[in-house]
């Protein structure tokens, strides 16, 4: 085994979180799971108040990611998966890292590029990080 594959011998080890359990990277499962959650909801909504528009949809989605990462450390989709999003480092993300997270999110490409960790080009971006509670 190399020094390179021992650094990278699961996701996150690299900037110091755990193999499993709370605190260690989100598995992809919980992430697509918690985006079906808000979509439905954000779909929903959008066709409830604003007769399906695309651009209310996206609007709706941006402040639910924003808001709730925000207040809550994640959107009601990833609370009702059991993660949260953190700073890298630990601690709360701030005001600025969830909008821009958010602002990413709803771009799509930024979350579909991961680095070794598997975090999304949006998460490492935003210094952030999608762990389990």
């Amino acid at each position: 085994m190399t020094p390179d594959s021992r650094e990278h011998d699961y996701p996150g080890k690299s900037i110091g979180l755990p193999r499993s359990g709370p605190g260690s990277i989100a598995p992809l499962s919980r992430r697509v799971g918690a985006l079906a959650t808000d979509w439905i909801a954000v779909v929903l909504l959008s066709a409830a108040f604003f007769d399906y528009a695309w651009w209310s949809t996206l609007a709706i989605f941006f402040v639910i990611q924003a808001v709730f990462i925000l207040t809550m450390a994640g959107s009601p989709g990833h609370r009702l998966w059991g993660m949260r999003v953190i700073r890298q480092g630990g601690g709360w993300a701030g005001v600025w890292r969830p909008l821009l997270r958010a602002l990413l999110t709803a771009l799509v490409i930024p979350v579909a590029i991961w680095d070794e960790d598997h975090r999304g080009l949006h998460d490492v971006l935003a210094g952030t990080i999608l762990v389990r509670r």
